[in-house]
C-alpha cells in the first residue's frame, strides 16, 4: 500500500506544481510564491475539499477518496483525460499491490492474418508495458525486425531507449522516446503488481539517463494516434500518421496501422520501401 500511495502521492505534487495559478480565477492574497504552481489549501479550495484532506491525500496517507472528490481534484489539477484515468488506476490500484505472475499473451491467429492483408500499411500490436506482440513485413522494414530480437528485448520502449539504430531513425526522437516513457508510466499506473513492468522500468533506469529523467516527471500518456517523422536508412524522409485500435476482447492489445498522405513524397517512399522489403534477403 506505501508503494502505490507514494506514486499518487507524487502525481499529485507534480500536477500542483505544473499548475498555472492565473489560470484558475483565484483571487491574489498577495503573497510572494516561492515554488511554481498552486498552495495546498489552493487546491483543496477549488475541489472543495479541506486542507488536511488533500494535504493526507498529497503525503500518500491510507485513504482513498470517493469518485466524486477523485474528479473535483482532478478538475482542480487541470489534468487531461489521460491525466483523469491515471489519477483513477493509481487510487484503484491501492487495493491490489501485491506482485502476481501474468499469462503470456498471444495474438490470435485472425489477428496475424489481418496484418498480413495490411500488405501496403505498416501494422504493430503492442501489448502489456509495450511489448511488441506482432508486426507486419511493412512494419519491420520501417522500424525494425522485433522478431530477430531474444523475446525480451521485443519492447517498443526499450528498444526507443536503448537502440542506436531508434535514435537514427527517428527525427523527433526526443519525442518520440519521451511517449514510450510516459506511455508505460500510464501502464504501470494500471498495473503496479505486474512484476515484469517493474523489471523493465529497473532495466532502463539503470541503463538510460533519458529514462530516469522523464520517469522522474510522472507525465503520462496514452498514444490514440499522430505522427512519426523518420529518416530512414533506405527510403529517407517520410512522414507517417497512425492510428491505433483496441480490441473489445482484449483491451491488453492494440493495433497500430500506420499511413501515409496521398501522392505525397511520403507514399513515394513507403511504396518504394514495400517493393525493397519484398526483395529476397533486405538487410536493415
Amino acid at each position: 500500500m506505501a508503494d502505490l500511495n507514494h506514486e499518487l502521492a507524487d502525481f499529485l505534487r507534480r500536477a500542483r506544481a505544473a499548475r498555472d495559478p492565473q489560470t484558475t480565477g483565484l483571487p491574489a492574497d498577495g503573497r510572494v510564491r516561492r515554488v511554481a504552481g498552486l498552495r495546498r489549501e489552493e487546491v483543496a479550495m477549488l475541489a472543495g475539499v479541506s486542507t488536511d484532506y488533500y494535504t493526507r491525500l498529497e503525503q500518500g496517507r491510507r485513504i482513498v477518496p470517493s469518485p466524486q472528490v477523485l474528479d473535483a481534484i482532478a478538475g482542480a489539477l487541470d489534468l487531461d483525460a489521460t491525466g483523469r484515468t491515471h489519477l483513477r488506476n493509481l487510487v484503484g490500484a491501492a487495493r491490489t499491490t501485491r506482485p502476481r505472475a501474468r499469462a503470456v499473451q498471444r495474438v490470435r491467429p485472425g489477428l496475424y492474418q489481418l496484418l498480413d492483408t495490411l500488405d501496403s500499411q505498416p501494422a504493430l500490436v503492442l501489448g502489456r508495458r509495450t511489448d511488441v506482440l506482432a508486426a507486419n513485413r511493412l512494419a519491420r522494414a520501417l522500424f525494425t525486425d522485433f522478431d530477430r530480437m531474444p523475446p525480451r528485448e521485443r519492447n517498443y520502449a526499450r528498444w526507443m531507449l536503448l537502440s542506436q539504430e531508434a535514435r537514427d531513425l527517428f527525427v523527433d526522437w526526443e519525442q518520440q522516446a519521451r511517449n514510450a516513457v510516459e506511455t508505460l508510466r500510464f501502464y504501470t499506473g494500471n498495473a503496479p503488481d505486474d512484476p515484469e513492468a517493474q523489471k523493465l522500468v529497473g532495466e532502463l533506469s539503470l541503463a538510460s539517463p533519458e529514462f530516469r529523467q522523464w520517469w522522474s516527471e510522472h507525465h503520462v500518456h496514452q498514444r490514440t494516434f499522430g505522427a512519426k517523422r523518420l529518416h530512414h536508412p533506405v527510403v529517407g524522409e517520410l512522414t507517417v500518421d497512425y492510428e491505433s485500435l483496441t480490441f473489445p476482447g482484449d483491451p491488453e492489445q492494440t493495433l497500430f496501422v500506420y499511413t501515409t498522405a496521398p501522392d505525397s513524397p511520403s507514399r513515394q517512399a513507403l511504396n518504394l520501401l514495400a517493393s525493397w522489403s519484398q526483395s529476397p534477403s533486405p538487410t536493415h
